[in-house]
Formats: structure tokens, sequence, C-alpha cells
């Protein structure tokens, strides 16, 4: 079974043609070389294979995608506000090695406690939310420079020193 990266969302349709505008996350511009396919989650769970007929840059976030069997704006309509997931392997090939959902599966550390993994990212303006589940709970734990002590690409690991009472918070 193959495991899927979040690669962003279908934003609106393009034209009258059937081009949709994806917004992504791989921190560079990209007109997804080598990609064949794109999985759009139809359904929750559900990754559909659209197999790409062509795909052009639009901006450092944004690509515009054609889609086979898909020619018209109506039909685009339809996968408007739907997430889009590539293989782990065609992500990897893609995104900039700094990009941050590059930490997507590491594990979040605190003074050598493992806290666990991260399941989710989050961007915001000037920080970047990591969605993690301790004992059962949803925790969100921030990263930005007073947070963020190191990554380990290499051990697949962020340390960090998190304001005192945060994870208190979500774990009453």
């Amino acid at each position: 079974m193959s495991t899927y990266l979040p690669l962003g969302k279908i934003i609106g349709s393009h034209g009258l043609t059937g081009e949709l505008i994806l917004q992504h996350h791989l921190g560079k511009r990209s007109n997804l070389p080598g990609i064949q396919a794109l999985f759009i989650e139809e359904k929750k769970g559900a990754f559909i294979p659209w197999f790409l007929e062509k795909a052009q840059i639009r901006n450092e976030e944004e690509t515009l995608v054609k889609l086979e069997g898909i020619d018209t704006k109506e039909t685009a309509q339809r996968l408007a506000r739907k997430a889009v997931w590539l293989t782990e392997a065609d992500f990897k090939k893609q995104a900039a090695r700094t990009a941050p959902v590059n930490l997507l599966g590491y594990h979040i550390f605190e003074h050598d406690r493992d806290l666990g993994e991260i399941l989710e990212l989050i961007e915001q303006p000037h920080q970047l939310l990591c969605r993690l589940e301790i004992e059962g709970k949803e925790v969100f734990i921030p990263l930005h420079e007073e947070t963020l002590e190191r990554v380990d690409h290499k051990k697949r690991l962020v340390a960090v020193t998190l304001p005192e009472g945060l994870l208190d918070i979500y774990l009453q």
C-alpha cells in the first residue's frame, strides 16, 4: 500500500477548458516534472488517481494543472476545495529540502522526551503549528524562533523548548 503525503488543495478552476489552480506546499515554484498522477481525496481516506495532462507554474505556491477527463469549467468546479496528495516517493522528489512539509513524520522532542510524531503541519504567518496526538488527545505545538532548538534530518527529529504549561492545557 502506498503512503500519501499532502501536496495541497485545488482552490478553483481557471478558464473554460477545465484547468485547475493547485495551491501546493512544495516550498518552490514547480510544474510537477515527472508526475503522472495526482491523488484527489474525493471522500475521506479515498485517494482517487487523476492523470496529469499538463502543469504550468503560476507562482511560488500555485500551479495550473490540466487533468485527463476534465474538459469544462463545470466539471473542474466539482474538484474545487479538494485535498490533493502525492505518493511519498513522488513528493520527496518534488519538495524543496527546506519546505516545512518535509517535517511530516518527524518526532518532536522536548528535553529528551518524545512527544510524538508530527501528523499535520499548519502554516501561519509567524509560526508553524505541528499537530500531534499525545495520550489520545490532539495537541498543537508551535514552531518559531523561540521554541525551535534544532532539526535533525538524519534522525527525523525536531527538538523544541515549549512555553511552560503549554502541554498542561491539552493533557488535563
